[in-house]
């Protein structure tokens, strides 16, 4: 153990660009700076860490410089999005109060991207993939003065380029320690999550429906695995974890997290895994462990559409399990509603196996959250249309489920980003115009790449899904019911141009019912974070011709 403590200084930057008027989910703690931490107080260091998503981003960024006052060495992290530009602008402010201070980086962005991170100039070492080793290693390099070239996993900045260490390969959690959970005061995070108006939060999820709809709960992050094995050519993880899958056993999990528990006394638990269901044996040795343990609280994590009816073949129990256990929503990446987009991807799924996997849920209660991705490089226009409509065939399967679909977002390290490249898209030059680009449900980042009439049938579902969801005005008639046979029918694109006038009509009635008798406005999140009712007919005045040409023919 070292004699003195030195203090070591951790920035989590927001997620979510609050100035824009709405608050992200307080369940999401900081977990990226906690798991780093545990090692360097286990050595006999003080850690702080400052988590912007509790702050504005000024008085964030002050106490992250107050906090470097003699500090040993600062570091932050981020993913692709607002957490780029909200770390840069911090870092930069540490860098021009304390020049000297070593600085390094973390997470996905900066391992697929460590050009951009060491070329600002700002940072000594970015970490690359797994970080909790490496970081430790750099903790000792800096107190002992030592160079960082020997040390793996690191990218560093030689004679104007990047030059990489050796490779550290992922570790299990026989090697990581536990998260030092008393390094954050939960309180902040319970009180916001408790508020009257806190499902509206940015990035929240809904409250379990065994505890009334809308209700305010109190959940907790957790990460209970690293890296995922899939192959997905869109997805940077196979570059960054090599495909590799690390797992913390599942009596060691429900030890943490009831002991967490007892602490907290939180209601959800929101597993933050790439992957959560790799391991069938695994996922049901925590729910028959935490339904004998009697732990009560309810959780969501991800599942893939394979495991899921591998599972129903083989072993239907351990899906049994998962409900009776109190999860929830299963996320599932469904990515595509066509075989050869499939294959493109990499994922062994084919046909509907994504509606059979999310019926499979809704048979036992659980909320298939089901995510699906349309324009990537060189999909045809028919992929894109078959994606949408096995998007809402699964909606009509699956009445518990909240299938969506978003525009593909080009990303770095990915197999499909020089694919894009040499389509030509144009990616951000500079690293904070990197910072902008993270929210692809709300806007394309490749315009131009989805054609008028894919666009349209996408806005008319979110349209119908809206109303049929109950959503739009918080209760189900005339509109709703309707909205709900066209769903039925496949009228996306057929129904046209009649549903679009309908449409129209209805935001016109919505209006005037509002202004008429003033209700609540419903969270719709939960559909696709940031739409809003009404957006199919305003997209469609660009897409008319495009579209009537299609449905003439």
């Amino acid at each position: 153990m070292i004699g003195r403590k030195k203090k070591i200084v951790l920035y989590q930057p927001q997620q979510v660009d609050e100035s824009l008027g709405l608050p992200s989910s307080k369940d999401m703690l900081p977990l990226e700076m906690l798991t780093i931490s545990a090692w360097p107080l286990h050595d006999g260091y003080d850690v702080v860490i400052v988590d912007g998503s509790l702050y504005t981003a000024e008085e964030g960024h002050r106490r992250v410089v107050e906090a470097c006052e003699g500090a040993l060495l600062y570091a932050t992290t981020g993913i692709l999005g607002y957490m780029v530009t909200d770390g840069l602008a911090c870092s930069k402010k540490v860098k021009a109060r304390f020049p000297k201070l070593p600085m390094f980086i973390g997470g996905w962005f900066a391992s697929v991207r460590p050009d951009l991170q060491l070329g600002s100039g700002l940072y000594d070492a970015v970490v690359c993939g797994q970080g909790e080793l490496t970081f430790r290693d750099l903790v000792k390099a800096v107190d002992s003065g030592e160079k960082f070239d020997d040390i793996p996993g690191l990218a560093l900045w030689r004679d104007g380029q990047v030059v990489k260490t050796e490779r550290r390969g992922a570790v299990g959690w026989d090697q990581l320690l536990d998260c030092p959970w008393h390094l954050i005061d939960i309180e902040p995070y319970k009180q916001s999550q408790l508020r009257t108006q806190s499902q509206k939060d940015v990035l929240r999820m809904p409250t379990p429906p065994a505890m009334g709809d809308r209700k305010p709960y109190f959940g907790i992050t957790y990460f209970s695995s690293y890296g995922c094995p899939e192959p997905c050519t869109f997805c940077c993880s196979p570059i960054v974890t090599d495909r590799r899958w690390k797992a913390i056993p599942a009596e060691r999990m429900l030890d943490d997290l009831q002991g967490l528990h007892e602490r907290w006394g939180f209601d959800v638990v929101r597993f933050h895994d790439a992957n959560f269901g790799v391991l069938r044996k695994r996922f049901k040795e925590f729910a028959q462990g935490k339904i004998e343990r009697k732990l009560p609280f309810y959780w969501n994590a991800f599942i893939e559409t394979h495991t899921i009816l591998e599972a129903k073949k083989k072993d239907p129990e351990s899906l049994d399990l998962l409900a009776e256990s109190g999860m929830y929503i299963a996320e599932i990446g469904a990515e595509a509603g066509s075989d050869e987009m499939m294959k493109k991807i990499g994922k062994p799924i084919h046909g509907d196996d994504n509606v059979d996997a999310a019926v499979e849920m809704d048979k036992r209660g659980i909320c298939a959250s089901v995510t699906y991705i349309i324009g990537y490089p060189g999909e045809e226009r028919d992929s894109m249309l078959a994606t949408i409509d096995q998007c809402r065939r699964l909606h009509v399967a699956a009445p518990l489920a909240r299938p969506t679909v978003w525009p593909y977002r080009p990303i770095p390290g990915t197999a499909m980003w020089d694919e894009a490249i040499g389509l030509g898209y144009q990616p951000p030059q500079k690293l904070e115009e990197w910072g902008s680009i993270g929210e692809y449900h709300l806007e394309e980042t490749w315009p131009g790449k989805i054609p008028p009439e894919v666009a349209l049938a996408r806005k008319m579902y979110q349209h119908y899904v809206t109303l049929d969801y109950g959503l739009a005005r918080g209760k189900r008639g005339f509109w709703e019911k309707r909205a709900q046979r066209r769903l039925q029918r496949g009228e996306l694109t057929t129904g046209f141009p009649s549903g679009l006038w309908e449409a129209r009509a209805f935001d016109l009635y919505n209006r005037v019912e509002k202004k008429l008798f003033p209700r609540q406005e419903v969270s719709r999140s939960w559909v696709d974070p940031g739409h809003k009712t009404g957006t199919a007919s305003n997209a469609a005045s660009k897409s008319r011709e495009a579209m009537t040409e299609t449905t003439a023919g």
